[in-house]
């Protein structure tokens, strides 16, 4: 669970390529330690391996090596559905062709179609350069560069030889992941503009079955942390003494930040000119499209009885008493759209390719995802124009509430 949390704020780089491409030694070599198993046996790497490492001019950040996507049989089927699950999350793939293997790029066209059209930068790597000749490696690198000209499906963002064996190539890759990561290496701010050096911020942060004894839940780390890292000066109450905590302040706070469940219980205290949100609003914005959330949440007003809403959560958990996804928000939905709406619950990976069986998706706040797999998720949604929210967003509108939360 702690390495899902870390690599939740990590950019993810994705290794994608044939059986015996050589993509786990290219791992191994970037990681400059053994963190792949490596063989010349066919489908070596079942699962796809996640590594945390810190590249220069990226900072911290995952690699993920896969499954070879050319793989068969049952097996291989299902190699290929986890290595399709991995390439959802990453923020860049590196696609590694062998330079001593004939190929008609079939199915590296394909792949970098699909990354292209997520917006995903791409680095080609023409790996085992040293079992070729320097004008067959040069000939091959120009045919893959051409293939990145195809009336702008796909675009490739840089091709380069490399060999493990020879340890030519490692840092000019390690560069050029740099390069197409340059804008995005940077971890999200929270917060964004409502809030900023100096300010005073109340976070309400209930103590629930959600927070064990002894814990606080992610969302509320992250946020102190992410209010900590831009100074401001967080005051953290609980939410059966808001009003006490407001009332020892010397002035009133410049944001308010509280459980999305008890929205309307603080709305009640919170001063005038002062701004209220939630953690899962903010995360939303963060780790998501809040635009799309927003007009997301507006759809449930079009619900029927006869409607069929789709409830996902990031993280896998034994549902507790008064779980948010399985109990509260049925609950809500119920009240206002009937008893008979029809609600699927989904959780992990576990999320449909398919969804035209439902007029509504609500995800939860994604703390354990990449903000890449959360937008993935909001594309293929909104290409079968099927309206997504997520939790704090969703009830704000039960709550009658999102006209009044700072987004």
């Amino acid at each position: 669970m702690k390495e899902d949390i870390q690599r939740s704020l990590r950019l993810h780089i994705g290794f994608f390529g044939r059986r015996n491409s050589g993509k786990s030694s290219l791992v191994n070599a970037l990681c400059g330690q053994e963190v792949a198993i490596v063989s010349d046996v066919p489908g070596t790497t079942a699962d796809a391996v996640y590594k945390n490492i810190e590249i220069s001019g990226v900072g911290a950040c995952v690699l993920v090596d896969t499954a070879g996507y050319d793989d068969e049989g049952a097996l291989g089927e299902l190699r290929n559905d986890a290595t399709r699950k991995a390439a959802s999350k990453v923020d860049a793939a590196v696609i590694v062709i062998a330079a001593d293997t004939a190929s008609d790029y079939v199915e590296e066209k394909r792949w970098i179609r699909f990354f292209s059209t997520l917006h995903v930068p791409v680095i080609v790597v023409m790996n085992k350069a040293d079992l070729c000749g320097a004008d067959e490696v040069e000939l091959r690198l120009r045919n893959i560069a051409e293939m990145g000209d195809m009336q702008g499906k796909i675009k490739i963002d840089a091709v380069l030889p490399v060999s493990v064996y020879e340890g030519v190539g490692i840092e000019e890759l390690r560069k050029c992941i740099a390069k197409v990561l340059a804008d995005k290496s940077e971890v999200a701010d929270i917060t964004g503009e409502l809030c900023r050096a100096g300010d005073v911020v109340l976070l309400v942060m209930p103590q629930n079955i959600q927070a064990p004894k002894g814990r606080l839940i992610l969302p509320q780390v992250q946020t102190l942390r992410n209010l900590l890292d831009k100074k401001c000066m967080p005051v953290c109450c609980t939410a059966d003494n808001v009003a006490e905590s407001l009332a020892a302040l010397v002035s009133p706070p410049k944001l308010i930040i509280t459980d999305s469940q008890v929205f309307k219980m603080v709305e009640k205290c919170c001063p005038e000119g002062t701004l209220l949100t939630s953690f899962s609003v903010l995360f939303a914005k963060s780790k998501g499209d809040i635009h799309e959330f927003v007009a997301g949440a507006r759809a449930i007003g079009r619900l029927s009885s006869e409607s069929h809403v789709l409830i996902a959560e990031a993280c896998t958990h034994t549902p507790q008493n008064e779980d948010i996804g399985r109990v509260k928000l049925p609950r809500l939905l119920r009240k206002r759209v009937g008893e008979s709406l029809r609600i699927t619950h989904v959780n992990g990976a576990d999320f449909p390719d398919d969804l035209s069986a439902f007029d509504l998706v609500i995800h939860c706040g994604a703390c354990m995802f990449t903000r890449r797999h959360v937008l993935n998720r909001i594309a293929l949604a909104k290409s079968q124009h099927v309206p997504i929210t997520n939790y704090g967003i969703a009830i704000a509108f039960l709550n009658d509430m999102l006209d009044k939360v700072a987004l």
